[in-house]
Protein backbone atom coordinates (compact mmCIF):
# COMPACT_ATOMS: atom_id res chain seq x y z
CA UNK A 1 0.00 0.00 0.00
CA UNK A 2 1.34 3.20 -0.89
CA UNK A 3 1.01 6.72 1.09
CA UNK A 4 -0.05 10.39 -0.58
CA UNK A 5 3.29 12.41 0.14
CA UNK A 6 2.63 15.02 3.58
CA UNK A 7 2.33 17.83 -0.06
CA UNK A 8 -0.84 15.95 -1.55
CA UNK A 9 -2.43 15.39 2.05
CA UNK A 10 -2.12 19.29 2.63
CA UNK A 11 -3.39 20.19 -1.07
CA UNK A 12 -6.50 18.14 -0.08
CA UNK A 13 -7.17 19.49 3.36
CA UNK A 14 -6.93 22.66 1.47
CA UNK A 15 -9.05 21.37 -0.93
CA UNK A 16 -11.40 20.75 1.81
CA UNK A 17 -11.31 24.13 3.18
CA UNK A 18 -11.81 25.78 -0.39
CA UNK A 19 -15.04 23.52 -0.96
CA UNK A 20 -16.67 24.46 2.62
CA UNK A 21 -16.00 28.12 1.74
CA UNK A 22 -18.20 27.09 -1.79
CA UNK A 23 -15.17 26.82 -4.33
CA UNK A 24 -14.29 24.40 -6.57
CA UNK A 25 -10.05 24.00 -6.44
CA UNK A 26 -9.93 22.76 -10.26
CA UNK A 27 -6.78 20.84 -11.80
CA UNK A 28 -4.73 24.65 -12.34
CA UNK A 29 -5.79 26.07 -9.10
CA UNK A 30 -4.59 22.84 -7.11
CA UNK A 31 -1.41 22.76 -9.70
CA UNK A 32 -0.65 26.60 -8.44
CA UNK A 33 -1.72 26.23 -4.85
CA UNK A 34 0.92 23.36 -4.74
CA UNK A 35 3.77 24.87 -6.50
CA UNK A 36 3.30 28.02 -3.93
CA UNK A 37 3.06 25.65 -1.14
CA UNK A 38 6.40 23.71 -2.43
CA UNK A 39 8.31 27.00 -3.20
CA UNK A 40 9.00 28.02 0.35
CA UNK A 41 8.94 31.67 -0.77
CA UNK A 42 7.17 34.05 -2.63
CA UNK A 43 6.15 33.59 -6.62
CA UNK A 44 5.46 36.33 -8.91
CA UNK A 45 2.68 35.15 -11.27
CA UNK A 46 4.89 34.73 -14.04
CA UNK A 47 6.96 32.48 -12.39
CA UNK A 48 4.11 30.44 -11.24
CA UNK A 49 2.88 30.09 -14.97
CA UNK A 50 6.74 28.99 -15.58
CA UNK A 51 6.62 26.24 -13.18
CA UNK A 52 3.43 25.24 -14.58
CA UNK A 53 3.89 24.95 -18.48
CA UNK A 54 6.21 21.65 -18.45
CA UNK A 55 3.44 19.78 -16.84
CA UNK A 56 0.21 22.04 -18.64
CA UNK A 57 0.80 23.74 -22.43
CA UNK A 58 -1.90 25.26 -22.04
CA UNK A 59 -1.27 27.69 -18.92
CA UNK A 60 -1.50 31.36 -19.84
CA UNK A 61 -0.53 34.22 -17.80
CA UNK A 62 -4.22 35.49 -17.51
CA UNK A 63 -5.46 31.60 -16.43
CA UNK A 64 -2.45 31.75 -13.61
CA UNK A 65 -4.06 35.35 -12.24
CA UNK A 66 -7.61 34.16 -12.61
CA UNK A 67 -6.18 31.02 -10.20
CA UNK A 68 -4.47 33.09 -7.74
CA UNK A 69 -7.07 35.39 -7.98
CA UNK A 70 -9.55 32.38 -7.15
CA UNK A 71 -7.14 31.01 -4.13
CA UNK A 72 -7.08 35.00 -2.66
CA UNK A 73 -10.37 34.89 -2.57
CA UNK A 74 -10.86 31.56 -0.61
CA UNK A 75 -8.38 32.44 1.59
CA UNK A 76 -5.58 30.25 0.21
CA UNK A 77 -2.99 32.58 -0.86
CA UNK A 78 -1.59 35.91 -0.45
CA UNK A 79 -0.77 38.77 -2.50
CA UNK A 80 1.95 40.78 -1.33
CA UNK A 81 1.58 44.04 -2.78
CA UNK A 82 5.48 44.90 -2.23
CA UNK A 83 6.87 42.49 -3.90
CA UNK A 84 4.11 41.88 -6.43
CA UNK A 85 4.11 37.93 -5.76
CA UNK A 86 2.29 35.63 -4.33
CA UNK A 87 2.39 33.12 -0.82
CA UNK A 88 0.38 30.20 0.45
CA UNK A 89 -1.44 31.09 3.33
CA UNK A 90 0.13 30.06 6.97
CA UNK A 91 -3.46 29.80 8.27
CA UNK A 92 -6.19 29.19 5.68
CA UNK A 93 -8.35 27.28 8.48
CA UNK A 94 -9.66 30.92 9.81
CA UNK A 95 -10.36 34.25 8.21
CA UNK A 96 -7.52 36.29 9.46
CA UNK A 97 -5.81 39.99 9.26
CA UNK A 98 -2.28 39.20 8.54
CA UNK A 99 1.29 40.86 8.69
CA UNK A 100 3.85 39.99 6.91
CA UNK A 101 7.96 40.48 7.56
CA UNK A 102 9.81 40.75 4.86
CA UNK A 103 13.82 40.81 4.26
CA UNK A 104 14.34 42.81 1.82
CA UNK A 105 17.73 40.58 0.86
CA UNK A 106 16.71 37.03 0.45
CA UNK A 107 13.45 37.53 -0.03
CA UNK A 108 12.64 35.73 3.00
CA UNK A 109 8.91 36.13 4.51
CA UNK A 110 7.39 35.34 7.65
CA UNK A 111 3.33 35.46 8.15
CA UNK A 112 2.27 36.99 11.20
CA UNK A 113 -0.96 37.01 13.21
CA UNK A 114 -0.79 39.77 15.65
CA UNK A 115 -4.02 41.16 17.30
CA UNK A 116 -2.72 43.93 18.43
CA UNK A 117 -1.64 45.10 15.35
CA UNK A 118 -5.22 44.29 14.05
CA UNK A 119 -6.48 46.47 16.86
CA UNK A 120 -3.86 49.32 16.06
CA UNK A 121 -4.70 49.51 12.55
CA UNK A 122 -8.68 49.69 13.15
CA UNK A 123 -8.36 52.33 15.99
CA UNK A 124 -5.80 54.53 13.16
CA UNK A 125 -8.61 53.99 10.67
CA UNK A 126 -11.40 54.69 13.13
CA UNK A 127 -9.45 58.01 14.42
CA UNK A 128 -8.92 59.37 10.69
CA UNK A 129 -12.79 58.34 9.53
CA UNK A 130 -11.62 55.13 7.65
CA UNK A 131 -13.56 52.04 7.05
CA UNK A 132 -10.69 49.83 6.50
CA UNK A 133 -11.20 47.02 3.86
CA UNK A 134 -8.09 45.51 3.28
CA UNK A 135 -5.87 44.69 6.67
CA UNK A 136 -2.75 43.40 5.19
CA UNK A 137 -0.09 44.61 6.42
CA UNK A 138 4.04 44.15 4.80
CA UNK A 139 7.12 45.16 6.93
CA UNK A 140 10.25 45.02 5.44
CA UNK A 141 13.63 45.14 7.07
CA UNK A 142 16.26 42.30 7.09
CA UNK A 143 15.73 38.48 8.99
CA UNK A 144 18.10 37.48 11.36
CA UNK A 145 20.22 35.16 8.99
CA UNK A 146 21.04 38.09 6.88
CA UNK A 147 21.74 40.00 9.84
CA UNK A 148 24.74 37.27 10.20
CA UNK A 149 26.53 38.46 7.57
CA UNK A 150 27.70 35.67 4.84
CA UNK A 151 25.42 33.12 6.30
CA UNK A 152 21.97 33.57 4.40
CA UNK A 153 22.39 33.48 -0.18
CA UNK A 154 20.23 36.70 -1.24
CA UNK A 155 17.81 35.65 -3.26
CA UNK A 156 17.37 35.80 -7.20
CA UNK A 157 16.05 39.19 -8.74
CA UNK A 158 12.49 38.71 -9.88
Amino acid sequence: MTTKPESAHLLDELEVICRQRGGRMTRQRRAVLGKLLAAKRPLSAYELRDMLRPEDASVTPASTYRCLDFLMEHGLVHRLETTRSFVACEHPDHPHAVQFLICRQCGTVVEAEDKRIVAATESLGHRHGFALDHRTVELTGICAMCKIEGTHVPRPSL
